[in-house]
């Protein structure tokens, strides 16, 4: 534990790098090649994550891959409090921004890996639980409208740095480091979903529960 409330750019970047290794650990990638001795990379829209496992080989797997990636997000945040304590959510931030950025671009599985909205979730829940409660809301009810997880994905993208704002101008309860956190991870949500937004212009992409089109 660091008990001084002087963070310096060295102490972001060890919790950058820390919150990156732990988010390079890419539990679909994992799972695919112990128990089924495949890539889910190479199946459906080629991302490593909950939502292609479950295209992929199903429900179970899918939990599974969530949950874990869910813990992922929940790791990085509780290890940067527990070593920062004073530090304003900026620590926990960087930790949470580098377990999202390795679970995009994982280097232990060739920095091609999901899109992090699990991970992006659980980070958030721990920084401010009514902020992310706020993007599930609107995540859940994107896809129970449109059954499209990535039009949910996008969506919740938005609302997560719009309520974190709305929460620091109407009563200042929200740090500046949250909003920039959500900010930066809705912006680079919706990059990793240009190419749904593509399928979807195209009428091309993929219901939940629906059946498969060819891309």
């Amino acid at each position: 534990m660091i008990n001084s409330n002087v963070i310096t750019t060295g102490d972001m970047l060890v919790m950058l790098l820390m919150g990156y290794l732990i988010g390079s650990v890419n539990f679909a990638v994992i799972y695919s090649r112990l128990f089924k001795k495949d890539d889910v990379r190479k199946h459906g829209s080629g991302n490593a994550g909950a939502t292609n496992v479950l295209r992929t080989y199903g429900k179970g797997p899918a939990a599974l891959v969530f949950a874990l990636d869910i813990l992922k997000g929940v790791v990085a945040v509780l290890l940067a409090r527990l070593i920062y304590p004073h530090s304003n959510d900026i620590c926990p931030c960087f930790a949470a921004g580098g377990a999202i950025l390795g679970h995009n671009f994982p280097c232990y599985h060739g920095f091609k890996g999901g899109k992090g909205v699990a991970t992006s979730f659980a980070a958030l829940l721990v920084l401010d639980w009514r902020v992310a409660l706020i993007a599930l809301g609107v995540f859940l009810l994107a896809v129970l409208i449109t059954r499209y997880v990535s039009v949910g994905s996008v969506a919740a993208s938005v609302a997560a740095p719009a309520a974190a704002i709305a929460f620091r101008f109407v009563n200042n309860s929200v740090s500046t480091a949250v909003c920039v956190f959500c900010v930066c991870v809705g912006l680079l949500c919706i990059l990793r979903h240009k190419e749904n937004l593509v399928r979807l212009y195209h009428g091309k992409e993929n219901r939940l529960g629906g059946k498969k089109k060819n891309n």
